[in-house]
């Protein structure tokens, strides 16, 4: 996938695919920030914007990231791991949180998609065990206030994924008249 090739519209939405395997080659900081600012552009619950985020990129931390749970491999493999944490405290809408959270997890992957990046989101939040490891990794305390939600493996694609489409339409799954 080329940087820019694809527009801002329904191209990136079904071209974003779960990218497991990368290059060595390094993220940009320019990419970081404008992964990050998808994120932090996503609607939230009163504006609430529960997130903070922390940026791995050193090899080590990256293996602890990738040993906190069964699904989380590509964090050893990625140049760069993205992980979002949610805050806990200080919010007006707690129990939307969850899902503030994850429209910015999405935001972050379709930038990525468009920058020509692959990602793939290892869910944390709400296992117990799997937030406990995350949180050792990033030296995140209690007192923060704040819960490591997913983990977000990025880089280079170590080898091109074809577009697909729109893989799981189901029109059994629509609705629209009520008895």
């Amino acid at each position: 996938m080329d940087k820019g090739a694809l527009k801002m519209d329904s191209d990136i939405i079904f071209a974003r695919t779960s990218v497991r395997n990368y290059t060595d080659e390094d993220v940009s900081e320019s990419d970081v920030r404008d992964i990050l600012a998808a994120g932090m552009a996503a609607p939230s619950a009163m504006n609430q914007q529960p997130w903070e985020f922390w940026v791995v990129r050193d090899p080590e931390r990256r293996a602890l990231l990738a040993n906190s749970s069964p699904y989380a491999q590509p964090c050893g493999r990625a140049p760069l791991v993205i992980v979002t944490c949610m805050k806990t405290a200080n919010i007006r809408m707690p129990e939307m949180a969850p899902q503030d959270m994850g429209a910015c997890c999405e935001n972050i992957l379709l930038e990525a998609t468009r920058l020509g990046l692959g990602a793939v989101w290892q869910a944390t939040y709400p296992d117990a065990k799997r937030m406990g490891k995350v949180a050792s990794a990033i030296r995140l305390t209690n007192s923060d206030n704040l819960v490591p939600f997913s983990l977000i493996a990025a880089g280079h694609p170590a080898h091109q994924q074809a577009a697909t489409g729109p893989k799981h339409f189901e029109r059994s799954r629509i609705h629209t008249e009520f008895a």
